[in-house]
């Protein structure tokens, strides 16, 4: 039997919410982390959409019971579970967990797997950056591979943070037969995706990674990828 490594991207308010840099007392080190231990509803208001480190929207809340769900229905339980340090990864962990019925369980928490930092970008969103930098310039900062923000990182950047955290973290549980998930953020799967898709620079910085949707990688012994599906609930 191949194993799974799961990619599961969580949601948010803001394009330039980050940060790698924007966590205290985080680790790589396995921790127990009860499910299901707040609110069934929270409540979004105008002055947390700049705060660095936002929780799920409601609308990501409920992306993320979908795709506990779609993991439910499909019977796929990973034998190791990743996040961020970030709020919005390890909730968006822990509301399909509640889907799937899972509690008992240890996730590990890192900041390797954090969103990029976008530096002097963060907590502005598209248009305000726009206005200040101008359409040609944000747009280069977003989708260039190896242009970091002024502050921040690039693709590159984060890249090479997240895979040698998965090289050392990932890759032997892969070679053991293990199913994995990664609950974590756009640039951060990027990172992985450009690995595992084989993608060169150019082609990863337009892969588009939906929100709330495990994609599923089918692994082969020697650590390349056999297959690549995205669950959805029926």
């Amino acid at each position: 039997m191949h194993p799974y490594l799961l990619r599961l991207r969580c949601s948010c308010i803001n394009e330039f919410q980050n940060s790698h840099r924007d966590t205290e007392g985080t680790s790589d080190e396995p921790r127990p982390y009860p499910a299901a231990t707040w609110p069934e509803r929270l409540e979004r208001t105008e002055p947390l959409y700049r705060h660095p480190n936002p929780d799920l929207t409601e609308r990501g809340i409920e992306e993320a019971r979908r795709a506990g769900k779609a993991l439910r229905e499909h019977g796929i339980i990973p034998d190791a579970w990743f996040t961020s340090a970030l709020q919005r990864a390890y909730h968006t962990l822990d509301f399909a967990l509640q889907e799937m019925g899972i509690t008992d369980l240890v996730i590990t928490r890192s900041s390797k797997l954090n969103e990029r930092d976008y530096g002097d970008l963060s907590g502005l969103n598209k248009d305000d950056a726009r206005q200040r930098w101008g359409d040609d310039q944000v747009h280069i900062w977003r989708r260039s591979f190896d242009i970091a923000p002024p502050g921040g990182e690039s693709l590159k950047d984060t890249a090479n943070r997240v895979l040698p955290w998965y090289e050392r973290n990932v890759a032997p549980l892969l070679l053991t037969g293990q199913t994995v998930l990664i609950a974590a953020h756009g640039n951060s799967l990027r990172a992985l995706i450009m690995k595992l898709e084989e993608l060169d620079g150019e082609a990863i910085t337009n892969r588009e990674i939906p929100t709330g949707v495990p994609i599923v990688y089918k692994i082969a012994p020697d650590g390349t990828t056999l297959s690549v599906e995205e669950l959805r609930p029926a």
